[in-house]
């Protein structure tokens, strides 16, 4: 695998936990889970709806509805979570692989 490819993979990896990983971002100050959960996902409804109106009127793109912009987005962000959790499991087990990775 290219270098560019492994750092873009470390790189986004690491942006995804400092969002939407409780653990670093600013809703760790909250101590329920439960609630964590529920600002985390009002928050991804709010944003994708957000980009769904900017969408319609300042891009022109009339067709674009906030149910499009939600589907697109988990269509991204679904795959980034996945392997988010390949890396926690590599974490997790110690795996050489993605030791070599970091040091690069």
């Amino acid at each position: 695998m290219s270098k560019f490819l492994k750092r873009t993979t470390i790189f986004c990896v690491d942006s995804w936990r400092l969002v939407m990983d409780a653990r670093f971002n600013p809703l760790r100050f909250i101590p329920d889970p439960v609630l964590q959960t529920y600002l985390m996902l009002v928050l991804f409804v709010m944003w994708s709806a957000f980009f769904g109106l900017f969408a319609m009127y300042y891009m022109g793109y009339i067709g674009y509805s906030i149910e499009k912009s939600i589907f697109i987005h988990l269509s991204i962000l679904i795959p980034i979570a996945l392997t988010n959790g390949v890396f926690i499991d590599a974490e997790r087990n110690g795996a050489k692989w993605l030791q070599q990775w970091r040091k690069k």
